[in-house]
Formats: structure tokens, sequence, C-alpha cells
């Protein structure tokens, strides 16, 4: 396994992690459950999670294989998708229990995809003084945000946090070879975040499949293009032990990438990529599930 520092934490992870939303995939709990502990004795030690996954199923499950000793050995972080104050302390706190842990190492703000959420974030009686709550009783570590859908909401996240004199700990954001192409968070939001020495969480190396579905490249060469990329973990879903075998593949084979590799690959996707056909996350909202379940951001205002 290789192993990188988590921004400014000085925390050393794994660069692969677990995807939380495909452990809950499987029918049967116990096949979550066994995904989740190889992945853990084969190295990988960064847990990625949130509230709303499977109605909390993926955070059952994980906490279930967390017990034995398991907990000790990563670390572990979710979402809330909370816009009150209120909202968010109970998601935190049925995390917490879902989990089976007193505390979470890193906790993030889910779905930053609108251009107002940013505000929610910070406003009076807003999540973040629940994060702050939290943080200041021992229940969560660290405070991240995530969001896929255009990296202009990732960046006003970032300039609406400087306004309020607070820096993220770690940002959680699309990086695949489309990417490069099409609304481009590895162009544009990935120099602001290395620059503020915030971590860099990779997620959606292939696309939950779609970037395959072009025919241009491999699932491994997927993975080796976003684990050459400077971030501190590239999260992968793996759904079942012949997907952790192919996470765990690209790891043992990878080698940092020549200038000239990288820009083959890039060549090689660019038509596929210009329109977004394969990042259905930014062009839909097919993976947008605050927008499907508005009641879980706790507010009444209009969406």
């Amino acid at each position: 396994m290789i192993y990188r520092t988590l921004g400014r934490t000085g925390e050393r992870v794994s660069a692969i992690g677990l995807g939380g939303h495909h452990i809950g995939r499987p029918r049967d709990p116990n096949e979550g459950i066994q995904i989740i502990r190889s992945a853990i004795d084969r190295g990988i030690t960064f847990m990625d999670n949130s509230w709303d996954y499977h109605d909390g199923e993926s955070e059952r499950r994980m906490g279930s294989a967390l017990r034995d000793g398991y907990r000790q050995k990563v670390f572990l972080m979710t979402k809330f998708d909370g816009r009150t104050k209120r909202a968010t302390a109970t998601q935190i706190d049925e995390s917490l229990r879902r989990l089976q842990t007193d505390h979470i190492d890193l906790i993030q703000f889910h779905e930053t995809i609108r251009m107002e959420d940013p505000d929610r974030f910070f406003e009076v009686q807003g999540p973040l003084e629940a994060v702050v709550a939290a943080k200041e009783a021992g229940k969560v570590r660290y405070v991240g945000f995530t969001g896929h859908k255009d990296p202009a909401v990732h960046l006003r996240m970032l300039e609406v946090a400087a306004s309020h004199r607070f820096v993220f700990d770690a940002c959680q954001l699309p990086l695949n070879v489309m990417d490069a192409h099409f609304r481009s968070f590895t162009r544009q939001v990935l120099p602001r975040l290395l620059a503020e020495h915030i971590a860099v969480l990779g997620m959606k190396p292939l696309g939950d499949g779609n970037v395959l579905r072009s025919g241009t490249l491999t699932a491994i060469e997927c993975l080796h293009y976003a684990l050459h990329l400077p971030a501190s973990v590239i999260i992968t879903g793996c759904d079942s032990l012949q997907r952790l075998d192919q996470a765990i593949e690209a790891i043992d084979t990878f080698v940092p990438m020549r200038d000239a590799q990288v820009a083959a690959l890039l060549a090689r996707t660019r038509e596929a990529a210009e329109t977004g056909q394969y990042e259905p996350f930014k062009t839909t909202e097919m993976f947008d599930g605050t927008a499907h379940n508005p009641e879980w951001m706790g507010e009444s205002r209009t969406i």
C-alpha cells in the first residue's frame, strides 16, 4: 500500500480509500462487511461514508465491520446533509451510533452543489455551528466539504470560507481523466486546494463505471491516472471482492506517470469527454441525493 499525508493535518492515510456507497450495494450485509475488513487487512486505511447512503445501511455495515479492533486501524470519514444547526447535529449523532464509534476523524458537508450552499453552511444557526460544537465535544476531529457538480461551486465555498476566516481541513471532488476536459475540478480547484494545504480527496476515478463506458481506457488506467494526481486519497467504490482486487492491483502496479503518458491519455479521451456525457454527476440530477430528498437538509425553504 502507498500512504500519503492528509493535507495540513499530518495524518497518514492510504492512497486508495474505500467508497462508502458501494459497500451498501450487496444484498447480503455480511458481504459488505467482508469487503471492508478485507480492504483494511490489505492496507486500506481511509474509510469513506455518508449519513444518507442506503438509508444509513452503509454506515451500519461499516460500524459492524470496525468492531474487534478494526476501528483503531482506520481513518474514518462520513458526511452530513443538514443545512441547519439542528439537522446537522442530529445527523452527526446518528452517524456516530451507526458507526459504533465515539468520534469521526473527518466530517464533511455533503453535496455542495448549489451556489447558495456555502452561505447555508456559514449562516447563523447553520451547520458550522453544529460542527464546531461536535468538535469541541470530541465527536469529530477535522472538517471538510464535498461536491460533484461544478468547480465554480467549490471555488465559491473556498471564497466564502475565507471571508469567514475559516479554513477547511479537506475537500472531496471528482478527479478522473474525463474531468480534465469538462468543468474541470482538476484544473480549476485542485491548484487552490494545494496552495492552501487543504487535503485533496479525489472521488469518481471511474465515474461509477461511466468513464469505462466510453471505451477509451481500462479501469486500471483510470485508477493510475487518478493516483498520479497530487491527491491525498483517491476514493473508489468496491461493491465486490473482485472490485477490491482491482483497486489493490492498481496500487501494486502504480508508478508515477510521465508527462507523455498523461498527454496520451488525455488525447485519447478528449473527444469523448467534451460534452460531459460520461460524467452524469455533473450534467444530470442522477447523483444529487439532496435534490431528490430535500427533507435530508432539514429545512423548509424552497429548493
